[in-house]
């Protein structure tokens, strides 16, 4: 038994005992807050302050997730993280016929401004932090949400958050994109330089491994493809001629945390170290634009619709890691979630978990409390050397668009998640609950569900919003964009002056569908 081989996810073969001697183990003469930032972003990390609690919430009408964002704020959430509707992630409006079936189900339907003024109506957008999970159209929600933000007399100067807006990852694992990849990369770059004027404390994309994890990816994947997307947005806003040490600040990422705990450790600090030497190897000279700060979510595709509250010992553990790693911020999946939107119950106690850790543990006492670790160090190391190894594939395939276009990343997540499935069935893999230590289980989790009627609801606040908006002043703001679009103008002041003037989500994207197409 003694000689059986052990691996990490990634198929990191673990050695009995780690010691001084083993390659890879280098002794720690780095410190917290310096470059490369293996250790942490910040020198006093958790002691100064505390990362973003954060809980993903949105569903059914903006009304209805109003109500779940005071209940979070009451019990001591720190940011909000909105969760938007399927129609709403591809451009549609509610009263498309393609939207029938999916009004408000995944997230929320956010269909024009005054949606977006139900949805944070008794909020002040200056008090709080908001992380909107939209791509294709974060353009759009964003433009909402500086409109409203504007109408509320905020400044635009003060407000901070964060879109999403990886389109990248979309084409690669997850599949909620519109225009072709150029058109898209011209969309971020367009945000990254309004942004950087009119709203320079927002964070103007969230570069996102989790998906690429969610899809089946392995750990090492997760940080070589979240990393060589992120040196794609920033070689696309170095050739619209944009200063990396001004956009390079306002960068984050966003990571997933699963169970294999020192894994996911080294994981986080080996991709902080990656992207610092990355950053400076494109020409950053501000070290903060070389620091990877970066929202963490527990694995959705790690909890389990059998023996469910067995999840929230899977959600503490990698909400352990992600704390370990030196996470900025953190939302804690609900034990649930296999089998529908969380419940309020669900939620609560998700939220407690960071509480619990944050207050009774111990971990965010000293900043990177694993460095030195033999063990850590050398996963550090390893999947440092590995990720770099599959970088450098990317990179000769022509970078990540190209090597979207060629399919080469889809491939290698569809690999690897089959051969995770092959494990799990074979029972190479244990999985507690699924394929070992099963029982019979009678079902007595109170479930969430969506009210079919909400598409009704949506449809008829769309006819009331066109029934009473100037229709014509509606129309030039469209036909403006169309001619922005065309011409090569940057779109964000265009669709602000659109969703101000009362054109809905679906309009804006339609009038971009007539100029940019549609990938396929």
């Amino acid at each position: 038994m003694s000689d059986k081989k052990v691996q990490t996810d990634s198929g990191i073969e673990i050695r009995k005992v780690y010691t001084s001697k083993d390659p890879g183990y280098l002794p720690v003469s780095e410190m917290p807050g310096e470059f490369p930032f293996t250790r942490g972003v910040q020198s006093d990390m958790y002691r100064g302050k505390l990362w973003t609690m954060r809980q993903y919430a949105g569903f059914s009408t903006a009304e209805e997730s109003n109500k779940r964002y005071h209940y979070l704020l009451s019990q001591g959430v720190m940011g909000l993280s909105v969760a938007f509707d399927l129609p709403t992630q591809i451009g549609y409006d509610s009263d498309h016929p393609l939207s029938e079936g999916e009004v408000g189900k995944v997230g929320v339907a956010i269909d024009s401004i005054e949606d977006m003024e139900s949805l944070f109506k008794g909020i002040e957008l200056e008090k709080i932090s908001t992380s909107m999970t939209i791509n294709a159209t974060g353009f759009i929600l964003l433009a909402f949400y500086v409109a409203l933000a504007r109408r509320q007399g905020a400044d635009l100067k003060k407000i901070n958050g964060t879109i999403q807006n990886d389109i990248l990852k979309e084409y690669a694992a997850r599949g909620t994109y519109i225009f072709p990849p150029k058109p898209s990369m011209r969309i971020i770059t367009d945000i990254f330089e309004w942004c950087s004027k009119e709203v320079p404390k927002w964070n103007t994309i969230s570069i996102s491994g989790y998906h690429i994890r969610e899809a089946g990816s392995t750990a090492v994947q997760e940080v070589a493809f979240t990393l060589s997307n992120g040196k794609a947005y920033v070689k696309a806003a170095l050739e619209r001629g944009l200063d990396i040490d001004v956009f390079g600040k306002r960068l984050s990422f966003f990571f997933n945390a699963h169970n294999n705990l020192f894994e996911e450790v080294a994981k986080f600090r080996a991709a902080r170290k990656m992207w610092a030497k990355i950053m400076v190897d494109l020409g950053a000279k501000d070290p903060k634009a070389m620091m990877l700060r970066f929202h963490t979510q527990t694995g959705g595709s790690t909890l389990t619709a059998q023996q469910p509250l067995n999840n929230i010992s899977r959600v503490t553990i990698q909400a352990l890691a992600a704390v370990l790693g030196g996470t900025q911020s953190l939302h804690t999946n609900g034990y649930d979630e296999a089998l529908n939107l969380p419940t309020e119950e669900a939620a609560a106690i998700a939220l407690r978990t960071q509480q619990i850790i944050a207050f009774e543990s111990g971990a965010p006492d000293t900043a990177d409390p694993l460095a030195g670790s033999f063990y850590v160090e050398s996963l550090t190391r390893e999947i440092e050397e590995r990720a770099t190894k599959e970088i450098e594939k990317i990179d000769l395939l022509g970078g990540s668009v190209s090597a979207i276009e060629q399919g080469y990343i889809q491939n290698e997540i569809s690999r690897s998640a089959y051969e995770f499935q092959r494990e799990v069935e074979s029972g190479e893999k244990i999985i507690v609950g699924v394929n070992k230590f099963q029982t019979k289980e009678a079902d007595n989790i109170s479930h969430f569900k969506i009210d079919e009627s909400i598409r009704q609801t949506q449809i008829e606040k769309l006819k009331l919003l066109k029934s009473k908006r100037d229709s014509a002043a509606a129309n030039k703001c469209l036909a403006q964009l169309q001619k922005a679009a065309t011409d090569g103008s940057n779109l964000m002041p265009f669709v602000i002056d659109a969703v101000d003037h009362y054109c809905t989500l679906g309009e804006i994207a339609d009038t971009l569908r007539k100029v940019f197409g549609e990938y396929k």
